[in-house]
């Protein structure tokens, strides 16, 4: 079985399953093709505000992308057998928009890593916002071991979210790290037993898809745009970004719910 991504709709939540549990998760050229086209309709479905990504079963996350089918596919080790495999080497938009590297996502993305978080596992990791742990889980980029290395964000964004030396002993040796020190050095946000990972995941998703809309999709595309520019550029992009989300209805309706003691009603513009 190829496996595949489940997705799942509930109110203005989606749950993305990497669901291939047998091969700890592993990307396969199909599950590549599908995750992104999940992110793009999460990314243009206007009833969507949150999505929480998580794999199948409990011993990994996502181990990376499938040694035996994927990687020699990409280094021309194997031809490509069927329209997965064509279309994930003729279009450069599917592993762009399954690692959450250049397609544009505004909304918030929340990680819920029930095991292994390895290689393309952990890079996608990287392009989450929020990311809860379970205790057992681990994190690793072992691309160096098989003379390869990170081409889906790691080599840029792992350094810029946590501090220089580590993350260069994580591109450098191949070798783990624990969920405790996972988020001692922030790359996590909270270390929890098993059970209670995708419930807490599910419990933040909730609370964010309350906030405004427009104010949480600019929140998060000004933080990113303004990453790495001088401070006056960034505060040129969040004066630009108060002045549309300030216009909206939203900026008005929420003052005026906190006023009048009720549940602000949010419409997204």
């Amino acid at each position: 079985m190829n496996g595949a991504i489940r997705c799942e709709k509930a109110g203005a939540i989606a749950v993305l399953t990497l669901d291939r549990p047998a091969a700890r998760n592993a990307l396969t050229p199909r599950m590549l093709c599908e995750l992104a086209d999940a992110f793009m309709d999460f990314r243009d479905d206007a009833g969507l505000r949150v999505a929480v990504l998580t794999g199948a079963g409990d011993a990994a996350f996502c181990a990376g992308g499938d040694l035996g089918r994927t990687l020699p596919l990409l280094t021309g080790a194997r031809a490509p057998e069927d329209a997965f495999d064509r279309r994930l080497l003729d279009d450069p938009g599917v592993l762009a928009a399954s690692s959450l590297r250049d397609a544009p996502l505004s909304k918030p993305v929340i990680a819920a890593v029930n095991g292994a978080c390895l290689a393309a596992g952990f890079e996608l990791l990287l392009g989450t916002d929020i990311r809860v742990a379970a205790a057992h889980a681990s994190f690793g980029l072992p691309e160096v071991t098989r003379a390869l290395i990170p081409f889906a964000g790691a080599l840029t964004r792992l350094p810029r979210q946590i501090p220089h030396a580590q993350a260069m002993e994580l591109l450098l040796t191949g070798w783990p790290m624990d969920a405790h020190a996972a988020q001692r050095c922030g790359l996590v946000n909270r270390v929890l037993p098993a059970a209670e990972v995708m419930p807490h995941a599910l419990e933040l998703a909730r609370r964010i898809a309350a906030n405004g809309p427009l104010a949480v999709q600019s929140v998060k595309r000004t933080v990113t745009d303004a990453s790495g520019l001088p401070l006056p550029e960034g505060y040129r992009l969040e004066d630009r970004a108060r002045d549309a989300v300030f216009r909206s209805e939203d900026a008005r309706e929420g003052p005026r719910a906190f006023m009048d003691k009720r549940t602000p009603r949010y419409v997204g513009r």
